[in-house]
């Protein structure tokens, strides 16, 4: 997939755990984890928001893109 969540990363800066900013944010870990994982498929705004909110960060420091090879 092209999209990149970089999650873990944006955690690691901010050295706070995924159950705290679960807790913060209100959504489960589960949830956070298929997100912290690359596994998710959608995020609501109104999740982005709260996690860009909760680590005092911008969408573009948790998403990136990155063009997939064309098969040929």
């Amino acid at each position: 997939m092209p999209i990149i969540v970089n999650l873990d990363v944006m955690l690691a800066k901010r050295k706070m755990s995924l159950s705290q900013l679960s807790e913060q944010v209100d959504v489960t870990i589960a949830n956070l984890s298929v997100l912290k994982t690359n596994k998710a498929k959608a995020v609501r705004f109104s999740t982005l928001e709260a996690i860009c909110k909760a680590l005092d960060c911008q969408p573009g420091d948790l998403l990136a893109y990155t063009p997939e090879e064309e098969k040929t």
